[in-house]
């Protein structure tokens, strides 16, 4: 088990190795910022990691604090799946999930499970899943992104 303090420096190690695993992959040699993550331009939309003792997740999140804004992007984007899941296909989609804070948001998610974020040796098959996903979900993003700015501009 873990002191709080040891979980902190463990995660932080995780996430400085994903940094230097990724600056290393040949499609960031000449971009400047990685991953757009939380930089959607989308008010309540957020592109995720998390790694955790149950697996490994790439998130895209609706987390409006308006429950209806925040399930209208959803739908429409749920209207256009055809196009969002040639990228990022075989997804899970979850209408309510509720967070550790207990915020309720909406996700489609993709999951590894079987990894652990405290056994060290499964790390570069964490790296190589959220890359991989992550990639593929930020096509899919990019595809249908001004579907849900709409959405929202209509709202």
């Amino acid at each position: 088990m873990y002191t709080r303090e040891e979980s902190k420096q463990l995660k932080k190690d995780f996430w400085n190795g994903f940094n230097a695993f990724c600056e290393n992959l040949p499609r960031f040699k000449y971009r400047k910022k990685k991953w757009i993550l939380y930089n959607t331009k989308i008010k309540g939309v957020e592109l995720k990691f998390d790694a955790t003792r149950e697996g490994a997740y790439v998130i895209l999140e609706f987390n409006h604090k308006n429950e209806d804004k925040r399930l209208n992007m959803l739908a429409t984007l749920e209207k256009y799946r055809v196009v969002f899941d040639q990228y990022f296909g075989e997804a899970i989609w979850e209408l309510n999930f509720e967070k550790e804070t207990g915020e309720m948001v909406s996700r489609i998610y993709k999951v590894q499970k079987g990894l652990n974020i405290h056994k060290k040796e499964q790390w570069n098959d964490f790296y190589t899943f959220l890359s991989k996903e992550m990639n593929h979900l930020e096509r899919a993003f990019k595809e249908c992104k001004d579907l849900l700015e709409d959405n929202d501009e209509n709202i």
